[in-house]
Formats: C-alpha cells, structure tokens, sequence
C-alpha cells in the first residue's frame, strides 16, 4: 500500500508539474517576449482578425493571388486536420492532380507561357503552408494586374515588397506571404 501511495503521489506531482505548471510558464514566458507570435500570429485588419501569418487560406478569386494547394480534409486549410497527401511524386493520383492543377493555372491566365512553379500544383507537408515562393507570385502577376486593371510593374514591386528572406539569413528559401500580400493588394486597389 506504501509503494502504490508514493507511486500515486509522484504521477500527481508530476502531472501538476508538466501538465500544469511547465506548461503556463512556456505560454507566460512566450507572451511577454513574443506577444503576436504567442497569441497565433493573427493578423488584424480594421479591428477585426482576417486570418494568420502561420496558416494558409483559400483564395479562389482570379483578382488575387492563389496560395499553394491543400490537402487537409474536409475543406482546404483545415487547421484541426493538418496532413499532406502522402502521395509519392510517381504515384497515378499524385500526377493527375499536379496535371489538372497545371490545366487550372494555364486556363486562368492563358497567355501566360512561364513554367508553372511547382510549389503552385503541390501541396506543402502540412497542407497549410501560408506563403509560396517568389517565382510563384510573379507567374501570377500578369493574371491580376490584367483582372485588376494595375501595371504589371507596380505589382511586381508590391510582391518584391512582401518577399521575406531567408530566417536568420542561412534558413530556409525565400517566401511571400499569399494572405498578407493579397490584404496589401486590396489596400492598394481601394
């Protein structure tokens, strides 16, 4: 009976410990050096959140720029269902999508003949990666300044303008933000 009581006493000293304290200490230490980070990075616009600068969102209107594909179900960006497809590049399923993506782009924009950046027919491992890369931004340039009615230059230096480097200088690849660009967009066209 000793033994199961000292047993009992530490799995509750250790529950408090690092199902309770440990963790409040991390969201207390989070929130005072990082308040936006801490708080789900969200993005407010006129007072009211639009959304965050860690997950992906759907765009599907042709005047805005388009993120990369989701996988998550039951709809696109589900933050509760974070997965890719776990389809291998060579898998039948896994090409008829990429091709039927590149059919899209191509149908949207039919006057563009630049190579369809990769990262605009696949899906991220997640499924809710919120940036794509330069090159994919600048494929969708010519479709929204002509929908837009907007000089192609002066798109092209509002997606230079929301490029982030790589973190630290030495991770990872340059990225543009789709959510924070799109936001970027409409301001300029108001």
């Amino acid at each position: 009976m000793k033994t199961m009581r000292n047993a009992l006493g530490l799995f509750l000293a250790l529950t408090l410990l690092t199902g309770v304290i440990y963790p409040l200490a991390v969201t207390g230490v989070a929130a005072v050096l990082m308040p936006g980070r801490a708080g789900g990075s969200i993005i407010v616009q006129n007072g009211r959140a639009v959304g965050s600068e860690l997950l992906g969102q759907p765009f599907s209107d042709p005047r805005y720029f388009w993120s990369r594909p989701s996988a998550t179900s039951p709809q696109p960006y589900n933050g509760a269902s974070s997965s890719g497809s776990n389809l291998s590049p060579t898998n039948k399923a896994q090409l008829d999508a990429v091709k039927d993506r590149v059919q899209a782009l191509r149908a949207a924009d039919p006057g563009n003949a630049m190579p369809v950046p990769v990262d605009l027919v696949t899906a991220s491992a997640s499924g809710l990666d919120p940036h794509i890369s330069p090159a994919a931004a600048f494929y969708q340039v010519p479709r929204v300044a002509r929908l837009r009615g907007m000089s192609e230059q002066k798109l092209r230096a509002l997606v230079a303008a929301h490029t982030e480097g790589r973190t630290f200088g030495i991770l990872g690849e340059p990225r543009v933000n789709v959510l924070a660009l799109n936001l970027a967009l409409q301001s300029a066209t108001e």
